[in-house]
């Protein structure tokens, strides 16, 4: 037996930008399904880093979300570039009068979720979307399996992929035409450990031996990445050679060290879809988009995907105007490939590639030294790093 659900937007996926996307919809009267595979503790319990704009913040409240980034996160006014043994501070507050908040994705889920469910929100956990049908009908519809197995037929006049970066969705839009993308060569080794703060703020390091990035989760749990061979085991090294390892990537800076609970190897890629939108199918987030998590913009760029969305299927659905929708694509890839340049920029700049020679190493460092002596390079950085303003739809 197959379960028929009818609704205005259907939404594919239950990350950031699905279930942002479905509260700034209910607040406009905009009924909606969503649907993710996860049940509803895996989605609140995949630990994820998350370094939030101001913006992204500002747009969560402004939502109506009950958000805690304010009284759990941890504002950050810079950041540091560390090369040649030495910090360089990148002061945002000095520079742009901006900051960015550490506030993990999971938390900012959990946030979403526990002011839509409590509303009634239709969010259908453990429930998979199979495959799209009618993609150019006025009535697409989404065919999906719940945890029983029971098939279930959700009929929406918008369709939205929020679905990652594996998307279905994507998938029934563009088949074999995925998008434009760039593989890298290296990946980030990632811990989570018990130790107090190494340092105030996040250290971005050059070194000789490679990348590594000194982050924060509290005060008592502390995140670090150093670079690494994409194929290697996460299970390769002792706590002691992993410790050996980050602490050789930061010279002139002492970590604190502590038991490591969790370990895990992150892959870079870089990725824009093709389309974005077909006629009423549309994608947001990671479906859309994925970008090396170096530059900070994974989850940011993904709410302002949603930020311009549903502006526009407030347009087409309330008020029949599908202009806004109709400039979404062009509107979201303008700020996307801003992102796409800072995110490869951040990367190239700060990681050894392999085959790399000591030209190639010493004007790595030339590079550094423009950014951080020059009152314009810091501030570009720090721009592009507390993120732009969130833009207006083209009209």
């Amino acid at each position: 037996m197959t379960t028929t659900v009818r609704t205005r937007v259907a939404i594919v996926g239950a990350g950031p930008a699905g279930l942002l996307l479905a509260q700034l919809l209910r607040q406009a009267g905009i009924e909606s399904v969503v649907i993710d595979s996860r049940s509803r503790a895996d989605i609140e319990q995949t630990i994820r880093a998350g370094i939030l704009e101001e913006g992204t913040v500002q747009a969560l409240l402004a939502a109506g979300v009950d958000t805690h980034a304010h009284q759990v996160g941890q504002r950050h006014d810079g950041i540091e570039l560390r090369f040649d043994g030495v910090g360089h501070r990148i002061d945002f507050a000095e520079l742009v009068g901006r900051g960015v908040w550490l506030y993990p994705q999971h938390l900012v889920l959990q946030d979403l979720l526990a002011t839509l469910v409590p509303a009634g929100a239709d969010i259908r956990f453990e429930t998979a979307a199979v495959r799209i049908e009618d993609i150019d009908g006025d009535r697409p519809r989404v065919i999906a399996t719940d945890a029983e197995g029971a098939e279930v037929e959700i009929c929406a006049e918008i369709v939205v992929g929020a679905d990652g970066s594996h998307s279905v969705v994507r998938k029934a839009m563009s088949g074999s035409r995925a998008g434009l993308y760039r593989e890298y060569p290296f990946a980030w080794f990632g811990i989570l450990c018990e130790a107090p703060p190494s340092a105030p703020e996040l250290i971005y390091s050059n070194s000789p031996n490679g990348f590594a990035l000194i982050s924060q989760r509290s005060d008592t749990v502390q995140r670090m990445y150093f670079q690494c061979d994409p194929d290697v085991d996460p299970d390769a090294y002792t706590q002691e050679q992993l410790w050996e390892i980050l602490q050789s990537r930061v010279p002139g800076t002492t970590l604190h060290e502590g038991p490591i609970f969790q370990r895990d190897v992150l892959q870079f890629r870089s990725f824009v879809a093709r389309e974005l939108r077909r006629d009423r199918i549309v994608l947001v987030g990671d479906a859309a988009h994925t970008v090396p998590p170096t530059g900070a913009k994974g989850m940011n760029l993904a709410i302002a995907d949603v930020l311009l969305l549903h502006r526009a299927l407030e347009a087409f659905l309330l008020s029949q105007d599908a202009g806004p929708l109709e400039g979404y694509e062009q509107a979201a890839l303008h700020r996307i490939w801003k992102a796409q340049n800072f995110s490869w920029w951040m990367t190239s700049m700060l990681h050894r590639m392999p085959g790399a020679s000591e030209f190639d190493h010493m004007r790595q460092l030339g590079e550094l030294r423009s950014v951080t002596d020059s009152h314009a390079g810091r501030t570009y950085l720090a721009e592009a790093y507390t993120g732009w303003p969130m833009e207006s739809l083209v009209r």
